[in-house]
């Protein structure tokens, strides 16, 4: 696989030419399904990239809604990455242990922070590994830097956006499983309906990645179209609980697309309240 879109990629032999340099930041943004009975955090400890920092999707999230991870305020967020050592001007670089799947939900957090000199590393911590790269174990020790937040609302699709765009604004892509949209599932999360916003489109996460990897942007172009997406039009992502929908919007960044807005919210607000319309089956 090559090609790497600079703007949002570096490869694993750039990152290790930069090891150390400063102005450089980089975050581990491991996170797992409760599920898989994997906690990122604790992983990381274990091993992790030199220098790096974890950064906790739950832990740095908006407290006072019941909904999962979503996104802090300006304050709460610079008051997090400020303790991870993370400041202004430096360039970040985000990565996940499972090669691409939580890391572009940190790579878009950053984004909507303010933050633009921010990439995900291609192929993360097992393509790391895999070349027999050095890691490190135990507790990260940044030192606290300032950080200025700036929240980029363009990045964020509202329940209200996502309203308007299931009568026939813009294109919404469901990141889910196939089953799971068309609500031949069971939710994994208590209490939501089955089924996808009316006038969705489904494209599975795990077709814009190959083995842990994201895929070429020819074969990105393919999938959108495949799945019913313009991707010279609008486009709104969503997934369960707004991870996997940051994985469709890195894809169409880095197929040379504007960064599509993300539903924080996703299924766990959509499926949750009676008053908003269901669809069940294919799109």
């Amino acid at each position: 696989m090559t090609g790497l879109n600079e703007t949002y990629l570096v490869s694993t032999d750039w990152l290790a030419q930069h090891l150390g340099t400063p102005g450089l930041a980089i975050v581990d943004a491991s996170w797992h399904l409760p599920a898989t009975g994997r906690n990122g955090a604790e992983e990381f400890l274990g091993q992790h990239i030199p220098h790096a920092v974890h950064f906790d999707i739950d832990a740095i999230a908006d407290k006072t809604s019941a909904l999962p991870h979503m996104l802090p305020d300006a304050i709460a967020f610079s008051s997090a990455v400020r303790k991870l050592g993370i400041g202004d001007g430096m360039k970040i670089v985000v990565y996940d242990s499972l090669g691409l799947f939580s890391a572009p939900r940190v790579w878009w957090t950053f984004r909507v922070f303010g933050v633009r000199d921010v990439v995900v590393l291609d192929g993360g911590l097992p393509k790391w590994l895999a070349e027999n790269r050095p890691v490190e174990d135990g507790p990260a020790q940044p030192q606290p830097r300032h950080f200025t937040a700036r929240i980029d609302h363009r990045l964020i699709a509202s329940l209200s956006d996502m309203r308007a765009a299931s009568k026939g604004g813009a294109q919404i892509v469901d990141a889910r499983s196939a089953a799971r949209f068309q609500g031949d599932e069971i939710e994994p999360r208590p209490g939501l309906r089955s089924g996808h916003i009316p006038g969705a489109r489904n494209l599975p996460w795990g077709e814009v990645v190959q083995d842990g990897r994201l895929r070429p942007p020819a074969e990105l172009e393919a999938a959108f179209a495949k799945a019913g997406i313009d991707t010279d039009k609008p486009v709104l992502t969503t997934c369960g609980s707004g991870v996997s929908a940051s994985i469709l919007s890195f894809a169409l960044a880095n197929a040379g697309h504007d960064i599509a807005p993300v539903y924080d919210g996703s299924w766990s607000e959509w499926g949750q309240a009676s008053d908003r319309p269901v669809a069940i089956g294919p799109a």
